[in-house]
């Protein structure tokens, strides 16, 4: 469902969701070094198309909609690929029934949820891992995927997280350090699951929401020991959480149905707590100058921008919600916080708004976006421009700013799901077929 897919990595002194390792120059986790959807040195290209500026396009095994990361001259993607066996249940009569009603699929096969490593040259594989090979237990959204979490790397460990199938690690040469099962979810409409790992210092950040008992729970990154759980009174949601630096240390912002949450990175202590946000979280919230911001928006519309340094126990109705929102908020995809200004669209359409991220100062919108219908990949930033894409494979770039400028609507020959990664002149757009690399310099 989500396309999600999460993680922050932290990075510098009152920086956001980046990790201490991370460098701006890659892509490490889905959203970005920062976790805002910004590429700090990124400068891709504003057109392209299949005949222009596609460095590589290669073809990806499987199915999967995680975002890819980059390290180094490593591109990390993940794909739930069938292997033939032919195992699996397509489920009983009732269950099928359910699933036609409410647009889910099973799956009548086992699959390989595997790890590859794609080199930034020429998208070769440099390595490819089985993390395991089994039927999902429950369906899935028929738009969805097995494979929706992005992975997420910090140049020492790169990091998979399949949900119920679960959590692996691997040194950058594809040696697997460790595996964990944490169970097996039950998603709310059989939607299937989402939420990407949070890598900070040598933790892994797991939320585990669901309709059984949901909880957080920290991974060391090298061995898989769990350091510490929080059980949650949460429903499903398919939110990544946010690491950020804030005072008294660093802290894990979640955002859900039931309440928005925060938690010390180090012990899984609950710091604060509020209102939660719509039904069906799945947008990641995003942080910067000692701010937070979540939002959703299925059946409703709910944004609020929390003060970092006031946020201490129940939150609602305190000074520590600075501003909100009550409409055009996103359902699927996440906002982009760049260069001061909240920009995210309307639900899963092409309806974009953008907001003063300290004020709430409204900019402008909600404006369609020529091209741009129907979207789940998330909005990027780079270089002064935005990057939209939507699912038939239009890409609408954006100049950033306090109007609505359109520099180009780009066209590629694929659907895409998974939100794109930036690192230094490229852009990597995930597609249902291909993954493309998307460069002026051919190398």
């Amino acid at each position: 469902m989500r396309r999600p897919a999460i993680a922050a990595c932290l990075l510098l002194a009152f920086a956001f969701g980046a990790a201490p390792a991370a460098d701006d120059r890659y892509w490490p986790q889905w959203r970005g070094p920062r976790a805002t959807g910004v590429a700090p040195a990124g400068d891709p290209p504003a057109s392209w198309s299949e005949n222009e500026n596609v460095r590589w396009k290669v073809a990806l095994p499987g199915d999967g909609s995680a975002s890819p990361v980059v390290w180094g001259d490593r591109v990390f993607v993940l794909s739930a690929v069938p292997d033939g066996s032919g195992e699996g249940s397509g489920g009983g009569f009732f269950t099928r029934l359910r699933r036609r009603i409410m647009g889910t699929v099973g799956t009548g096969e086992r699959l390989r949820f595997v790890v590859l490593a794609l080199d930034r040259r020429d998208g070769s594989v440099v390595w490819e891992r089985t993390a395991v090979a089994e039927p999902p237990h429950e369906g899935r959204h028929g738009t969805g995927s097995w494979a929706s979490a992005s992975a997420v790397t910090d140049g020492e460990v790169v990091c998979a997280f399949f949900g119920s199938r679960g959590v692996y690690c691997y040194d950058l040469d594809g040696e697997r350090l460790w595996g964990r099962d944490l169970g097996d979810m039950r998603i709310r409409m059989g939607f299937g699951e989402g939420a990407s790992p949070a890598l900070h210092g040598d933790s892994l950040v797991v939320v585990w929401d669901h309709e059984g008992q949901s909880f957080i729970t920290a991974l060391d990154k090298r061995t898989g020991e769990e350091r510490w759980r929080t059980d949650r009174d949460e429903m499903t949601s398919w939110s990544t959480p946010l690491v950020v630096e804030a005072p008294g240390g660093s802290q894990v912002v979640t955002s859900a149905t039931d309440g928005v949450r925060s938690y010390d990175a180090a012990t899984g202590r609950l710091v604060w707590e509020g209102e939660g946000v719509t039904m069906n979280a799945i947008p990641t919230p995003v942080a910067a100058d000692g701010r937070v911001y979540l939002m959703s928006g299925y059946r409703g519309s709910r944004l609020y921008a929390v003060d970092l340094s006031a946020a201490r126990g129940d939150i609602t109705g305190t000074d520590a919600v600075v501003w909100s929102l009550d409409r055009d908020t996103p359902y699927v995809p996440s906002p982009v916080l760049y260069d001061g200004t909240l920009y995210f669209t309307k639900s899963n359409s092409g309806v974009l708004s953008a907001y003063d991220a300290t004020t709430g100062r409204h900019l402008f919108g909600p404006e369609r976006l020529p091209g741009i219908r129907n979207l789940y990949a998330s909005p990027v930033a780079a270089a002064g421009r935005l990057y939209i894409t939507s699912r038939d494979g239009a890409t609408a770039v954006l100049a950033a700013g306090d109007s609505l400028s359109v520099i180009s609507v780009n066209h590629l020959d694929d659907e895409f799901d998974a939100s794109p990664a930036v690192a230094g002149g490229e852009i990597y757009l995930r597609g249902r077929a291909f993954l493309y690399c998307i460069a002026a310099d051919p190398l």
